[in-house]
């Protein structure tokens, strides 16, 4: 799943994880307040989520705390990796204090790190 405001950055995303053949399916919420509509509404959660911290509406650290919130059902196993443009080391550090949060990367996601965060985080 991709939760980032900009298409181009959804678009590009997309063509990574399909050349890569990393998943079957990718749900894409151009905002916060869809993905957790989608998060509710949907069973099995997806396994990754790649989440963009600046959103209008609701940001990413927002989006969190509501996630936080979410059953186990729709968030078990869920791997969340910050995908941003931000190289503030002060949302790197506040990542590292969020337990959802798997990971953070920064945009543009390459087949490199898709690479590395799959096999991290997912049998290969």
């Amino acid at each position: 799943m991709l939760i980032d405001d900009d298409d181009d950055d959804n678009f590009f995303h997309s063509l990574v994880l399909n050349e890569m053949h990393a998943t079957e399916h990718i749900e894409v919420a151009e905002n916060a307040f869809k993905a957790l509509d989608y998060l509710r509404e949907t069973f099995p959660p997806p396994d990754l989520i790649f989440l963009d911290i600046n959103m209008p509406k609701m940001n990413g650290w927002e989006f969190l705390e509501q996630y936080h919130e979410l059953s186990m059902d729709h968030k078990a196993r869920v791997v969340i990796i910050m995908l941003t443009t931000s190289l503030n080391p002060s949302d790197l550090a506040r990542s590292r204090q969020i337990p959802e949060i798997s990971g953070f990367e920064t945009k543009p996601l390459t087949e490199e790190k898709l690479e590395k965060i799959l096999a991290k985080y997912f049998e290969l």
